[in-house]
């Protein structure tokens, strides 16, 4: 996934830019950059790094220091570098963008017909944000020209696009036409700001104003945020997975804090085991992201949380952002440090946020067995995963087969399946899907959460939530 951030402001707003894009260090590990446009000057300077050797804040030092300016955009991605700037027809301006451009082959196909060529980048062959940026540059204006991205792009677009007009800074802000990722407003004295997160707002001085609705652009001066193009929610599909593991638990999307949703679904999971009558020492989250659902689940069983693993934060990050299995596997492993004291001869269960792989989470339960635990169960807080994510890169697998829920699938039938039947939670093939994953990963019991009950925590309408990677 990728973060981005933007500020226009009546002084100097290169820190603000600086530690709001910063806040967004949780959604990827590659690369951070930064834009911030000089007064009296019409392009943006912009200063790009690869993240995943050193963080983002102290490679950025130096250039929040050196660069001063009134308006300027931000992002943390986990795949391409960005800001990428421009100079066409419509002005000088620098892009940032959030998303997926599913069709990227078929846009560069069609533009290197039309003569155009776009630069090869770390990480992928053609930068998807230049790709967005090329199709800006079709309109006769930016609103028009976004409208283009937003229509010709499959997936998802939500961007920020900083220029100076009428001798002014401003940012453009666009969220994505099914509202996959969220965009939301924050107003402080003298200044206007957008972001994804929207616990970037809090130690900034900002405070929300309103949320980008789906398909709205708008435009961002210092004294106010003004909407070029109403959206609508009626086709809203906001990303489940904001909840469930992307996003940080001081923010709130659509109304919805990430931490108390993940209370939430923690309680729905510990309401069926009491009822099932499961007998547990303590329970404990995968962290960070599992740990909201293990108190959720401790608070309604009114069994203790405890860390039998505690995380190493300060050098390594989430394990999924790593582009290479290997090195995936190495932060998963690392980071963790086990508890004996904790563990050895107790009954343990452990919330996680989901199952992708699998390969990381063996891993981790064996170990758990290594120092003595007694019995392991285990509450993802989705159902299995089945398909990949379409729209904003959750899983960077070249192939669904890979999900833990396929394999055991394969593993009952074969490569030939018709998959309707696993995503039945009442039917026999879900619950040998279920026990096949159990028993290779060591569990004393594994029990996914119930899609309803993932809907329920959310508070959303359903058809409101985008739940492609548990349902076609």
């Amino acid at each position: 996934m990728s973060g981005i951030f933007g500020v226009v402001s009546k002084v100097n707003c290169a820190r603000d830019v600086f530690y709001g894009t910063d806040y967004h260090s949780h959604l990827g590990t590659e690369f951070g950059g930064m834009a911030i446009l000089p007064r009296r000057e019409n392009t943006p300077k912009i200063e790009t790094h690869g993240i995943s050797r050193k963080p983002f804040r102290p490679q950025f030092e130096d250039f929040v220091a050196k660069t001063r300016g009134r308006a300027g955009i931000g992002a943390i991605s986990d795949y391409e570098r960005q800001p990428v700037i421009y100079d066409s027809h419509i002005g000088n301006y620098a892009l940032v963008h959030v998303g997926k451009v599913a069709n990227l082959r078929q846009l560069v196909t069609e533009a290197h017909k039309k003569g155009t060529g776009f630069s090869q980048t770390t990480g992928c062959l053609v930068n998807p944000t230049e790709v967005v940026a090329y199709l800006l540059n079709q309109g006769h204006n930016l609103v028009e020209g976004i409208e283009h991205a937003q229509q010709s792009i499959i997936s998802s677009s939500s961007m920020m696009i900083l220029k100076r007009e009428n001798g002014r800074g401003v940012v453009y802000v666009a969220r994505d036409l099914h509202g996959r990722t969220p965009l939301v407003i924050g107003k402080s004295k003298g200044a206007m700001a957008a972001t994804l997160e929207s616990c970037a707002f809090s130690n900034l001085g900002f405070e929300t104003v309103q949320e980008l609705k789906p398909g709205e652009i708008g435009r961002l001066t210092a004294g106010r945020y003004e909407q070029l193009k109403p959206g609508d929610d009626k086709n809203m599909q906001i990303c489940a997975f904001l909840w469930i593991y992307f996003g940080y638990p001081a923010s709130s999307y659509e109304g919805v804090n990430v931490e108390e949703m993940r209370y939430r679904c923690g309680a729905a999971h510990a309401r069926l085991d009491m009822e099932a009558g499961l007998k547990i020492d303590s329970v404990a989250g995968i962290p960070d992201s599992g740990t909201g659902h293990a108190l959720g689940y401790s608070n309604f069983m009114k069994i203790p949380h405890e860390r039998p693993f505690v995380k190493y934060t300060p050098t390594w990050p989430r394990s999924f952002m790593p582009q290479s299995q290997r090195d995936r596997d190495l932060v998963a492993k690392m980071k963790l440090i086990p508890i004996r004291e904790l563990i050895e001869g107790r009954r343990l269960l452990f919330c996680e946020d989901s199952i992708v792989r699998g390969t990381q989470l063996k891993d981790t339960i064996q170990r758990l067995y290594d120092c003595g635990a007694r019995e392991v169960h285990m509450r993802p807080a989705c159902p299995p995963l089945t398909f990949g994510c379409k729209f904003l890169n959750f899983s960077r697998s070249k192939s669904q087969d890979v999900l833990a829920g396929r394999k055991a699938i394969r593993k009952i039938e074969g490569d030939d399946y018709d998959i309707a039947p696993y995503l039945d939670e009442s039917s026999e093939q879900f619950a040998k899907m279920v026990e096949v994953i159990r028993q290779r990963l060591g569990l004393t019991s594994l029990r996914y959460q119930k899609l309803d009950d993932l809907v329920s925590a959310i508070g959303l309408p359903r058809e409101k939530l985008c739940l492609g990677c548990w349902r076609p």
